[in-house]
């Protein structure tokens, strides 16, 4: 059973959009471990280890896998910083064709909720999974706080 301290360490991260790298979608046992051994940990981690086009390839090189995959990887753990988004609906986004928490910042909140609605009924015949707007609406909010609070 979780200790108060670390149920409290866990909301924070979570609330601060750090996530576990075994958390982040789509990641098998083998590639997150290839990413420990890189010393990558969480998925801020691995946010701050490709900032740059050369960090990417430094350490798609270092694991030992294509570039897409390292590209995908760090785009998933973006959108994951926010908080609403997490590790819930990051995957949901990029699917959508939003690849960073800059892009999401800027996307009409309307326009992104159609294009998450035409990839619920394409890929799943069913809107009933569609988030709500206003669920879109907060990530958009949450995604200008996120960028203004890198500048």
């Amino acid at each position: 059973m979780p200790t108060k301290v670390t149920a409290t360490k866990n909301r924070s991260t979570m609330q601060s959009g750090d996530w576990p790298i075994e958390q982040l979608p789509g990641l098998s046992p083998e590639e997150q471990l290839q990413l420990h051994n890189c010393g990558i940990q969480t998925t801020l981690e691995l946010v701050k280890q490709g900032k740059t086009t050369q960090d990417r390839l430094t350490l798609a090189s270092k694991l030992q896998v294509h570039l897409q995959y390292v590209n995908k990887w760090i785009a998933l753990a973006d959108l994951a910083r926010v908080p609403s988004v997490g590790i819930q609906y990051c995957g949901l986004l990029l699917h959508a064709g939003v690849g960073s928490v800059a892009q999401l910042a800027q996307i009409p909140t309307h326009r992104l909720h159609k294009q998450i609605l035409r990839l619920q009924v394409a890929t799943m015949q069913r809107r009933d999974l569609c988030p709500a707007v206003e669920l879109v609406q907060q990530w958009s909010q949450q995604a200008r706080r996120v960028v203004s609070a890198e500048c």
